[in-house]
């Protein structure tokens, strides 16, 4: 197994990681959401809090599983045009799509990190009743959502071309015997 594998591999496991770590978060934004609304509705005394905290786990559940939903291959996709392409041109497609993406996340990396310095050192906050410096918390988690997934990118491009290697090696074992029929 070559260097490229096994770091390619490695990403695999920690995008993983980071996706079933934040299934926490989503589970807190539904404890959450269901505290405000026995307080609104039962106690009559709505919180201040509530809301802007689940929408900065939602927030940060989200950005932070990208790389896990484009490890699983779960992402939204046009199945259609794979249905009607044929699979060799499909394979080519798939490959400039993860190009394609590696350039949009290095741009959005590149473009998000001057915002994301300014709001931790001026310690931004969100300008609500409540005030609280989500900005300065989101602006970052973006950054580092984009790397994990700009990252997990790169291991699908290399499993891209493990895959190939791997279907030229099958065709030549199968197209081998055939030969050696053949003489």
């Amino acid at each position: 197994m070559s260097l490229l594998s096994r770091l390619a591999a490695g990403m695999d496991r920690i995008s993983a990681f980071i996706g079933y770590a934040c299934a926490v978060l989503f589970f807190a934004c539904i404890v959450l959401s269901a505290f405000e609304v026995v307080m609104r509705y039962v106690f009559n005394a709505p919180t201040q809090w509530t809301f802007e905290t689940v929408m900065a786990l939602c927030a940060t559940g989200w950005v932070l599983t990208s790389g896990y939903v484009t490890q699983r291959k779960r992402h939204i996709a046009i199945t259609m045009v794979e249905l009607l392409v044929p699979a060799h041109i499909w394979k080519k497609m798939e490959l400039v799509s993860l190009f394609v993406a590696i350039f949009a996340l290095a741009s959005l990396i590149w473009a998000a990190w001057e915002p994301a310095m300014m709001a931790l050192h001026g310690l931004e906050r969100s300008g609500s009743s409540f005030n609280p410096p989500l900005p300065a918390y989101l602006k970052p988690i973006l950054v580092v959502g984009a790397a994990i997934y700009l990252l997990q990118l790169l291991a699908n491009v290399v499993h891209w071309f493990e895959d190939r290697a791997s279907e030229r090696d099958d065709s030549a074992v199968s197209a081998a015997p055939a030969e050696k029929d053949a003489d």
